[in-house]
C-alpha cells in the first residue's frame, strides 16, 4: 500500500504546507563552537541579517541553536544557553514573518524561545533529555522535531554500532512518535529526523540516506540535516567551508526519495538543488 504523505504541519499560528514542494530550514547557530559557523552570528544584529538573508534566498523556517551538538561538544549550562539565545530570538521574532525554531534539548530554553514567538522545537534528544519538554511543546501548540541520536554529543562518534541501522533508527523514531502522542502532542505537530551524523559512521549515514524513503512509512513529515557534515568531508576530502557541491548531491537524493524538509546552511544553493530534483521527480511520476 502506498504511504499517504503528510500535507500540513501545525506550528502555533504559522502552519507549514508540504503538498507542493520540500521545505528549507535555514540554520542559524548562535554558539562560539558549532562545527561550521560557530561565533559568526552571536550578535543580534548579525543574526537578524543572516536570518533575513536566508529568508530572501528561500528559507521556509529558521532554526536557532545556542548549544553546539557537534561530535565531542560539551554540554552547555541552561542559563548560558538562555543568555545566548534570548536576545537573538527576541530580535528574530520581531523581524521575520516565517516560522522559526529553537534547536534545544532543554525545556527552559525552549520556553524562552516560544515566549518570543518560536513556532517549533527541534530536539535532538527526541524529548528524552528533559522530562518537561513534552509538556512545554504540548502547552505551547508548537510542533516538535524528534531526532534519532545514539549516545550523547560528547560520546556519540566514539564507537557507533548497529546491526541494521535503518530498521533500528526507524524503530526508535516510531517509539518516539508514540511517546510524543502519549504526552498529548497531536500527530500534525510531529516531525521526524533520522539524525544523520549523530552516532553514525559514514557507512551508516550512506545507508540511511540511500533508504531515506523508508522513514515515510512512519507517516510523519520527514526532515533530514545533511549540511556540511563530516561524512561529506570524508567522501570528498573537502573542509567544512567547501562541501556545498557534496551537500547538493545528498540533498537531491533526499528530495528524490520524498523528504519533506531539508535543514541546510547554504539556503540559496540548496534551493536550486531541491528545485531541480523535485522537477525531475515530478517528471518521472507523470
Amino acid at each position: 500500500m502506498a504511504v499517504v504523505a503528510p500535507t500540513e504541519i501545525r506550528c502555533r499560528e504559522k502552519n507549514l504546507f508540504l503538498d507542493s514542494h520540500a521545505l528549507i530550514m535555514g540554520i542559524l547557530n548562535v554558539t562560539p563552537d558549532s562545527f561550521s559557523d560557530g561565533g559568526k552570528f552571536m550578535d543580534p544584529s548579525l543574526a537578524v541579517d543572516q536570518a533575513q538573508k536566508m529568508v530572501n534566498q528561500g528559507a521556509d523556517i529558521i532554526d536557532i541553536g545556542g548549544e553546539s551538538t557537534r561530535p565531542g561538544a560539551s554540554e552547555v549550562d541552561e542559563k548560558e544557553e538562555i543568555t545566548r539565545i534570548r536576545p537573538i530570538v527576541q530580535a528574530i521574532g520581531k523581524s521575520i514573518d516565517i516560522p522559526f525554531s529553537i534547536d534545544t534539548r532543554k525545556a527552559s530554553v525552549a520556553q524562552v524561545a516560544l515566549d518570543c514567538g518560536a513556532s517549533m522545537v527541534n530536539d535532538v534528544s527526541a524529548l528524552r533529555d528533559d522530562s518537561y519538554m513534552g509538556k512545554v511543546v504540548k502547552e505551547s501548540g508548537a510542533c516538535v522535531v524528534l531526532m534519532h541520536r545514539q549516545g550523547s554529543s560528547a560520546t556519540m562518534q566514539n564507537t557507533p554500532h548497529y546491526i541494521d541501522v535503518v530498521e533500528e533508527v526507524k524503530s526508535f523514531l516510531s517509539q518516539s512518535i508514540t511517546m510524543a502522542l502519549s504526552m498529548g502532542i497531536s500527530p500534525d505537530r510531529i516531525i521526524i529526523d533520522p539524525g544523520i551524523g549523530f552516532g553514525k559512521t559514514c557507512d551508516h549515514n550512506l545507508e540511511i540516506l540511500s533508504n531515506i524513503g523508508e522513514f515515510l512509512q512512519l507517516e510523519q513529515p520527514l526532515m533530514v540535516g545533511i549540511s556540511r557534515k563530516a561524512f561529506i568531508g570524508q567522501l570528498t576530502g573537502k573542509p567544512v567551508a567547501e562541501r556545498e557541491s557534496g551537500n547538493a548531491a545528498a540533498v537531491a537524493i533526499a528530495v528524490w526519495q520524498g523528504v519533506n524538509i531539508l535543514r541546510v546552511h547554504d539556503v540559496g544553493a540548496m534551493k536550486d538543488a531541491i528545485q531541480v530534483a523535485q522537477a525531475l521527480r515530478k517528471s518521472c511520476d507523470k
